[in-house]
């Protein structure tokens, strides 16, 4: 049954995340992307040295800092060596990176994932489950308040700077307000941003998501992109694609394995990894690879096993026909092998 309960408000409470995506078939053929914007005046958030010393900018400062490495969350919500800012480059500020001020301004959105109407905080709810391979901590968890709060401070005060009200500081606004996300009918923009700036626009602001890249002259292959991987990525993910550690610290997040994000991540699917290759590596280059090299990488990366696909319930076929019918291996055979019949754990804890 398809739920599509409208948010009209911050008195409403929020629901902590729940496995809706039970039993759905896979209508998320490609994840949401779009073409790379011809103007370059992407939303700039401020300075974190603006952050303010108060109980709501304590709670941005944690949301920074959980977010640019994730690991204290480690065992408790977060069961791989990944770290949010690991996919969301410049901590979540690069354009063209999955912003979070790109993200956190279109929610409350409808998702094909869950089937459901999703808040901001439902949102990165899912990213623990999948990219992160863990479980996701509740609505009011210090956690997910702070993320939440760091990505509207993010948004907010780009929009301010954006709008030519850069001496108007950033409204403290309730956590509730904050997790339904800047589309809610309770989230209240200054008049000279909302009239510029309506809600039915406010999903389209430019550096949103990963750019779409066109398709490839050739049919991504695997061992071209296994070439590519070496030349180009194993330097900082290793030659097993497991990273790099120093002193104990994943510098570099693995690829593959079990340390890394699981079937059920959108960063498993072929074009979603082609996408973000592309435009963002290698890290602190970017678009050095051609199209076809950026989807022949990507495929290589993600004909490895990895860990499981939280909503499998012990027949991988069936779960590969119900939620895998898009680019990516889980279900066929590589090299001799299923992907998915050896899958890790789900939700691993140290």
């Amino acid at each position: 049954m398809k739920t599509l309960s409208l948010i009209l408000g911050a008195g409403l409470l929020l629901s902590t995340f729940a496995n809706a995506e039970a039993n759905l078939p896979d209508r998320q053929t490609e994840l949401p992307a779009h073409a790379k914007a011809a103007s370059s005046e992407y939303l700039v958030p401020r300075d974190l040295a603006t952050i303010p010393d108060s109980e709501f900018g304590n709670k941005v400062k944690l949301g920074y800092s959980l977010f640019v490495n994730s690991q204290p969350m480690r065992g408790q919500y977060v069961g791989n060596e990944q770290n949010c800012a690991n996919c969301h480059m410049q901590a979540g500020m690069k354009a063209n990176s999955a912003p979070l001020w790109g993200a956190f301004m279109a929610y409350p959105a409808y998702r094909k994932k869950n089937d459901k109407v999703n808040t901001y905080a439902e949102r990165i709810q899912g990213c623990f489950k999948y990219s992160m391979n863990g479980v996701a901590p509740a609505v009011d968890s210090p956690e997910l308040v702070a993320l939440t709060a760091y990505s509207y401070w993010l948004a907010m005060g780009g929009l301010l700077d954006k709008y030519d009200m850069q001496s108007t500081p950033i409204p403290e606004m309730s956590d509730t307000v904050v997790q339904l996300g800047g589309k809610a009918d309770s989230f209240v923009l200054p008049e000279k941003i909302a009239a510029a700036l309506p809600v039915e626009q406010r999903n389209k602001l430019a550096g949103r998501g990963y750019p779409k890249l066109a398709k490839s002259a050739e049919t991504p292959s695997i061992e071209r992109g296994e070439i590519v991987y070496k030349q180009t990525c194993a330097s900082c993910h290793g030659a097993e694609g497991q990273g790099l550690k120093q002193d104990g610290v994943q510098s570099f997040p693995p690829l593959w394995g079990k340390d890394s994000f699981n079937w059920g991540a959108g960063m498993h699917r072929v074009n979603t990894a082609a996408y973000f290759i592309y435009e963002n590596m290698p890290l602190g280059k970017s678009i050095q690879l051609s199209n076809q090299e950026a989807w022949d990488v990507a495929a290589f990366m993600n004909s490895h096993e990895r860990p499981q696909d939280p909503r499998f319930t012990g027949d991988l076929k069936a779960n590969q026909e119900q939620y895998h019918n898009h680019q990516g291996y889980y279900g066929k055979s590589v090299n001799g092998k299923v992907l998915g019949e050896h899958a890790f754990p789900v939700k691993a804890v140290d």
